[in-house]
């Protein structure tokens, strides 16, 4: 094939680097149909192979399908799409493989499989030929630990939909050369997609990353804070993201994901930060993986959440309300409260019949009452650091009395917000989760697993979060995420909550998480 071809059918996502030209993709299910999609659409000329012969033309006739979609919506041209499709080749054998530039397996995540498919490819292709793996759970240093040069095998790790996830981890192993890491990076990047370098280690970026959003809610679920659905609802509603732990592990599929959380936490040696829940292995056993099988942590008609109806207090006595505090983060829920229209009672101290709040960062209301000499029975926190979107959460205590939570809640929700109560929690649901997230990015950071700009890069395209980890731990500020942990260390006494040395330094130095300075 020579590369002027290739170039004049080339998509708009841009041409192949001249020095490859075809790439091999062992492996043709859904992973392996979605790579050769995003390479053939890209310029290069795909060699599909499977055990299975058919599978091998089926994945080609799937993967072209999916680039006249494409064409059909705009995205190419119809001429792009049909020098794409006549790209896509199936093979009988491993052997025209031998003029392949880059192999990319997507097999069963079997190390024993895996490893014997590339000790048949060390056969077959030549010398400067790229080994990757796609694996999500294998370390690809053991993968690389049985080829005979290792120094070119690495990992390309593409997320389900490859087409349309537009990130690639490029996974460093032990012994994979700084040249081989250059060359994967500048193909991934000639696709389209983002490129983001990590080391070899358990969950590798994103799903590493990923760790704080699913472990601190089951913690909040399994401590009797909060339903699954209340943490679902603070995380979209109030701390915007596009979706709770929940609802996304409904959406990945529990059967998945919840091996994954054993993995990562059992690889990293039982590292607090990562230790899963009982009650998600009890969801897990009954099979409840979530959408694919049409309940999960919610119930699915016709693959669509049921909907739950929104109860609101409708019966309460309207009171006065006193608010605690004059600092500026006690000042954005004032002038939130206001906004809202709730008029708020003056004075240095609350009336004897007041509701009074106040806005912990960190603690919970019952060591707020304490400390400040309030009535428990009558004193409410309202979350100040995710109060500005369409939903509060709001705590009282264990001696809170019914009827002031129901007049304090029934006031904001006639206010027109919508309004959560949990139980008493250091950190309310979104401080903890948030802070776990960037103490978690943090200490990736620390590690040098990734770069500070591949952390925020992998959590805002890999996960769908709002902001990079870093980013939103400098919106928020270093020393205010460090109160938070700082807090709920002391309160549950559980090295879960122990700062990153990242976050420290740059908290006490008032400098940037995203920096990258030692």
């Amino acid at each position: 094939m020579n590369l002027s071809a290739k170039t004049a059918g080339a998509s708009s996502l841009g041409d192949a680097p001249k020095a490859i030209a075809k790439v091999g993709i062992v492996g043709t299910g859904v992973m392996g149909r979605g790579i050769a999609q995003l390479f053939a659409a890209s310029g290069y000329e795909v060699l599909l192979y499977d055990t299975d012969r058919s599978r091998a033309s089926e994945a080609a006739y799937s993967a072209g399908a999916m680039i006249d979609r494409d064409a059909a919506k705009g995205r190419l041209t119809a001429d792009a799409a049909a020098m794409a499709k006549s790209r896509l080749v199936p093979t009988a054998s491993l052997e025209p493989f031998a003029t392949a530039d880059l192999v990319i397996e997507a097999i069963v995540e079997s190390l024993a499989a895996k490893r014997e498919l590339f000790d048949a490819l060390e056969n077959i292709v030549p010398p400067q030929c790229i080994l990757a793996t796609n694996t999500s759970s294998l370390l690809v240093t053991e993968i690389a630990a049985a080829a005979r040069h290792p120094e070119r095998v690495c990992g390309l790790h593409f997320f389900n939909p490859a087409p349309l996830m537009k990130i690639t981890e490029v996974v460093a192993a032990v012994k994979t050369s700084s040249e081989t890491l250059a060359q994967a990076t500048r193909i991934i990047e000639s696709t389209g997609h983002t490129a983001v370098r990590t080391a070899d280690l358990p969950g590798f970026l994103i799903n590493h990353a990923g760790r704080g959003l699913y472990t601190e809610g089951q913690r909040i679920v399994a401590e009797g804070i909060a339903s699954t659905e209340d943490v679902d609802l603070v995380m979209s509603g109030g701390a915007d993201f596009r979706m709770g732990p929940f609802e996304l592990l409904d959406l990945t599929g529990l059967d998945v994901s919840f091996n994954v959380m054993q993995q990562i936490y059992h690889q990293f040696f039982e590292e607090p930060r990562f230790r899963p829940q009982p009650f998600v292995a009890r969801q897990y056993s009954a099979g409840l993986f979530g959408r694919k099988v049409g309940q999960g942590f919610y119930r699915y008609d016709d693959g669509k959440k049921a909907p739950s109806p929104a109860v609101k207090v409708t019966d309460f006595e309207p009171r006065p309300i006193w608010l605690d505090g004059s600092d500026e983060i006690t000042n954005r829920l004032r002038s939130r409260l206001e906004a809202l229209g709730i008029e708020l009672e003056g004075g240095d101290h609350p009336d004897e019949a007041s509701i009074i709040v106040v806005a912990p960062v960190g603690d919970d209301t019952t060591t707020m009452a304490v400390n400040r000499g309030f009535d428990p029975r009558r004193t409410f926190a309202i979350d100040p650091l995710f109060c500005d979107g369409g939903r509060l959460t709001l705590m009282g205590t264990a001696a809170s009395r019914a009827d002031y939570r129901d007049s304090l809640r029934g006031m904001l929700e006639a206010s027109g917000v919508a309004v959560t109560t949990i139980h008493d929690s250091p950190g309310f649901i979104a401080q903890r989760i948030i802070a776990t997230i960037i103490n978690i990015a943090c200490d990736i950071a620390q590690q040098r697993i990734a770069a500070p700009k591949d952390i925020d890069l992998g959590a805002k395209l890999g996960l769908g979060y709002p902001a990079g980890p870093l980013e939103l731990g400098d919106k928020l500020g270093a020393d205010t995420i460090m109160q938070i942990l700082n807090r709920m260390y002391a309160f549950y006494c559980d090295p879960r909550y122990r700062p990153s040395p990242w976050l420290k330094r740059r908290a006490l130095l008032n400098v940037s998480l995203i920096s990258d300075e030692a």
